[in-house]
C-alpha cells in the first residue's frame, strides 16, 4: 500500500519529497495542496499519507534532505581543509548565492502553523547538534580554540547562514574582496591562540642594527 507500481517504498518517498520541494518553491507552502504534491509525484492522496502525515512533514523532510548542505559538499571537495578554512570558503560565498526559497517558506509557515513550527524546531536543532559535533571534533584536533563554547559557535554560524537565505544579496559577486576580508577575520577569531613566545632581540642587537 502506498507504493508506485514498479518502484520501492523508499523511491516513492524520494519522489514525494522532490515533488513537494518543487511545489513549495514555486507555489509557496500556503498555495500548495497535498493533491498537487501527490499528482506531481504520480501517486494518490492515500499513497502520500501512507508515507507522510501531511504538508508540514513533507516541508521539513525536504529541508532535511538538503542538510547539512554546502558545508558537507565543501568537506568532500576539500578533505585536507580545517573547519575554519571551510567556514571561510562558505562565508565568502554567501553574498553571491540566491536566497533560499524553501527555508524562507518553512520559516514563514512556522509562524502560522503549529505542526511546521514543531518540526522546524527539530530540524534546526538537528543541524545545530551536527555542527556542535563538528566544532568539538575540530577543537580536539587543535583547529578551533578549545576555550570557545561549541554551542555558541554553532548558533552564530547557523544564524548567519539562515539569515543569508532571507536577505537578498546586495553585492554582485560572492568574491567581493572586502566581504571576504571580513569573513576571514571573523573566522580567524575561532582559531587557537598562538601561545608561542615572541622572540625578543638580544641585548646589543639594536646597537648593531643601528650601526651604533
Amino acid at each position: 500500500m502506498g507504493r508506485v507500481a514498479g518502484v520501492t517504498a523508499a523511491e516513492t518517498r524520494d519522489r514525494l519529497v522532490g515533488a513537494a520541494a518543487r511545489a513549495f518553491a514555486e507555489q509557496g507552502y500556503e498555495g500548495t495542496r497535498v493533491a498537487d504534491i501527490a499528482a506531481a509525484a504520480g501517486v494518490s492522496n492515500g499513497a502520500l499519507y501512507a508515507h507522510f502525515d501531511g504538508k508540514a512533514q513533507l516541508l521539513v523532510e525536504a529541508l532535511n534532505t538538503g542538510a547539512p548542505g554546502e558545508l558537507t559538499e565543501l568537506f568532500l571537495a576539500h578533505p585536507d581543509h580545517t573547519l575554519p578554512d571551510l567556514l571561510t570558503l562558505l562565508g565568502s560565498g554567501l553574498p553571491g548565492r540566491p536566497t533560499g526559497s524553501l527555508i524562507v517558506e518553512a520559516l514563514v509557515a512556522a509562524r502560522r502553523d503549529g505542526d511546521v513550527r514543531r518540526l522546524m524546531r527539530s530540524h534546526v536543532g538537528g543541524r545545530n547538534d551536527w555542527f556542535v559535533d563538528l566544532v568539538r571534533t575540530a577543537q580536539a584536533h587543535g583547529q578551533v580554540d578549545a576555550a570557545l563554547d561549541p554551542e555558541a559557535i554553532a548558533q552564530f554560524c547557523l544564524v548567519v547562514v539562515l539569515g543569508s537565505a532571507l536577505v537578498a544579496p546586495v553585492r554582485a559577486s560572492g568574491n567581493d574582496e572586502s566581504w571576504t576580508t571580513l569573513v576571514t577575520r571573523l573566522v580567524d577569531a575561532l582559531r587557537p591562540v598562538d601561545t608561542t613566545p615572541v622572540a625578543r632581540p638580544l641585548r646589543g642587537s639594536r646597537e648593531k642594527v643601528g650601526g651604533r
